[in-house]
């Protein structure tokens, strides 16, 4: 049985190949990503799996980058680095910025 992340063999028309700049948020994503990785906080296979469960619809309306940070925050949260409430207090806080 498929998975709604395996999409290997499927039609899904041509890839864009060009080269595009990453904005500033992906990069960091990007860093933290490879620096928990790197220091062994978690490993790229529950990486995988965070982002293989994350339930269809917030898969697929999910870009990449934002599927790594959904890993780095249950893999954060797993380890008891950060909790649901103190990331939706700073999530509050950083919106009271704009």
């Amino acid at each position: 049985m498929r998975g709604y992340h395996d999409l290997g063999g499927l039609d899904l028309g041509p890839i864009d190949r060009s080269e595009h700049d990453y904005a500033l948020w992906e990069k960091r994503v990007d860093a933290m990503m490879f620096l928990l990785m790197d220091k062994g906080v978690f490993t790229a296979a529950e990486s995988r799996h965070h982002i293989e469960t994350m339930g269809a619809d917030a898969y697929e309306r999910t870009t990449y980058y934002e599927q790594w940070m959904v890993s780095i925050v249950k893999a954060l949260q797993a380890r008891g680095v950060i909790t649901t409430d103190e990331l939706g207090r700073k999530l509050a806080e950083i919106e009271t910025r704009k």
